[in-house]
């Protein structure tokens, strides 16, 4: 009986998961008290990440005490919160993941900087604006481009903007332009305009900004009246993005409808001066050093929250997948059964497993995480919680290379104990469990010390569906306080010392299972002794 423990803590597992994703409507994902925001939190000055509550900004749903969004949008958002009558609450979500997020109900609107371009519209419906701003062109001051007053003057520059939004469409109006692949985000084309992979970018002015403000080495083109991009109206306004049908867009309305543009303008006036990126220039003068200490004391506790989450998916991961693995790999090792029925279902669940590993194995972790977080709200109305949903796509993905890794290991097995167990009246699974899993175990203990610390790195694209580990956190301190080399380095010494550790305890746990390098023969031994 003791042995069908395991079976029954698995049954229960199962059950644990299934209670976690239980299909929600999408009206009833969020209180009806709360209005939950969706931003990027590093869309200076519209939107950004900082460690303290100063100038109004507003808790980080998950991440309560130690990270808050601020920015124009934030204060947008709470106008909006308190003419609704209901709390708001910030859902800090990667930009590709916003209206995904919207239509599946996880949020409420999305108030990030959103214009409502016509392609949207078809997804998601979108309030009056609250704010209208001009297109420019970011550049390096010492650049070719620097003096550019028209489209024209950029012939030949190798400019990009930021995926999934209309700035990368304008980008055609400049004559014999280099447009180059759009990148993911305001961080990423900043690093690669001051190394001079690109010579400029298309941006709004109040971002426009904020990077000439905390970098002296950039300038931003203004252009003059009939001498920049055409857009139409709504290209260069920025409107809250809600749900199709969602009875709330009227009373938005209103509520903006309320705002004069006075105060609009004075907020974003505000914004661009309270954001953190300003105190950045404080030690720019005291050297790399200082730098490092700034951010370590700025942002510490958000990188430890996240080494801890990044540890915590790795290992709980890799241990659900290596109970995966044993499974399959078990079970495909299994002699084909003389009955046919149970033939034929044993055939049909090896192709199932088949199609599971191939499938698995052969695409991108981020894609996996876009289609089962997403893919399953959109189409199925599942609502997961991120931790959730990132230890169930880590644990699925280790599971098909561990199935692989414990089928290898399972033929490694010499065919003389199988038949030693069957001599001695031993069935298939007892010989698996007492003969050749602890054989296979020890044989795949480093396998599987080697998927711990792919898992350790891995987890930084779960960054896609918003998951707050390492990478998130950093990239969000990256876009907040402009310091990229000094942040990703900081990052990267903390994934060493998450690898070297795990891989130093791993190297212990292999020795104490090999046992001593020596050993005293039975005779040698007195048992007078």
């Amino acid at each position: 009986m003791k042995k069908q423990y395991w079976i029954w803590a698995l049954f229960a597992l199962c059950l644990s998961f299934g209670q976690w994703v239980a299909p929600v409507a999408a009206d009833e994902q969020t209180p009806p008290d709360q209005f939950r925001v969706g931003m990027e939190a590093g869309y200076a000055p519209f939107n950004w990440t900082q460690t303290t509550d100063a100038n109004g900004a507003v808790p980080i749903s998950g991440e309560e005490g130690s990270a808050f969004a601020g920015g124009y949008d934030v204060q947008i958002a709470k106008k909006i919160a308190e003419g609704l009558g209901k709390e708001l609450v910030i859902v800090k979500t990667q930009w590709d993941g916003l209206a995904p997020a919207l239509q599946s109900g996880t949020i409420d609107a999305v108030i990030a900087g959103m214009s409502p371009t016509a392609e949207r519209r078809e997804q998601i419906d979108f309030t009056d604006p609250y704010y209208e701003s001009d297109l420019v062109v970011v550049v390096r001051k010492d650049g070719d481009y620097a003096s550019a007053k028209r489209l024209a003057d950029l012939s030949g520059a190798k400019i990009t903007a930021q995926l999934n939004t209309f700035h990368y469409t304008v980008i055609d109006q400049i004559p014999d332009v280099n447009k180059e692949q759009a990148m993911r985000d305001f961080s990423s084309m900043r690093v690669a305009l001051a190394s001079g992979i690109i010579d400029g970018y298309v941006s709004e002015r109040p971002e426009g900004v904020t990077a000439v403000g905390t970098n002296p080495d950039l300038t931003m083109i203004e252009f003059a009246e009939g001498e920049g991009f055409e857009t139409n109206p709504e290209d260069v306004q920025v409107a809250v993005g809600m749900r199709k049908g969602d009875s709330d867009v009227a009373a938005i309305n209103q509520i903006l409808a309320g705002i004069s543009q006075e105060e609009r303008t004075d907020l974003m006036d505000q914004a661009i001066v309270q954001q953190p990126a300003d105190a950045s220039g404080e030690t720019a003068e005291q050297g790399l050093i200082a730098d490092f200490k700034k951010i370590i004391d700025d942002y510490g506790l958000l990188f430890l929250r996240g080494a801890g989450l990044t540890l915590f998916i790795a290992i709980v991961s890799t241990v659900i997948g290596l109970m995966i693995g044993l499974l399959v790999g078990v079970f495909r090792t299994l002699p084909l059964s003389e009955n046919p029925i149970s033939r034929f279902l044993q055939r049909i669940v090896n192709g199932l497993l088949t199609i599971y590993i191939e499938v698995f194995r052969g695409t991108p972790m981020m894609v996996q995480a876009m289609v089962i977080f997403y893919g399953t709200a959109l189409a199925f109305g599942v609502s997961m919680n991120r931790t959730l949903a990132a230890l169930l796509i880590v644990s699925i993905n280790t599971g098909a290379y561990m199935s692989e890794i414990v089928r290898g290991g399972i033929f490694a097995v010499d065919d003389g104990q199988f038949e030693a167990a069957q001599a001695i009246g031993m069935t298939h699974w007892q010989t698996m469990i007492k003969v050749v899993l602890p054989q296979v175990m020890r044989n795949i203990l480093p396998a599987t010390g080697n998927e711990i610390i792919i898992n350790i790195k891995d987890t930084a694209v779960l960054s896609v569906i918003s998951v707050a580990d390492l990478f998130f956190q950093g990239t969000s301190a990256a876009g907040t306080n402009f310091q990229y080399f000094q942040t990703f380095a900081i990052i990267g010494v903390i994934y060493l010392v998450l690898t070297v550790t795990a891989t130093q305890i791993l190297r212990f746990v292999e020795r104490k299972m090999d046992g001593p390098s020596a050993y005293v023969k039975l005779e040698d031994i007195n048992p007078n002794e």
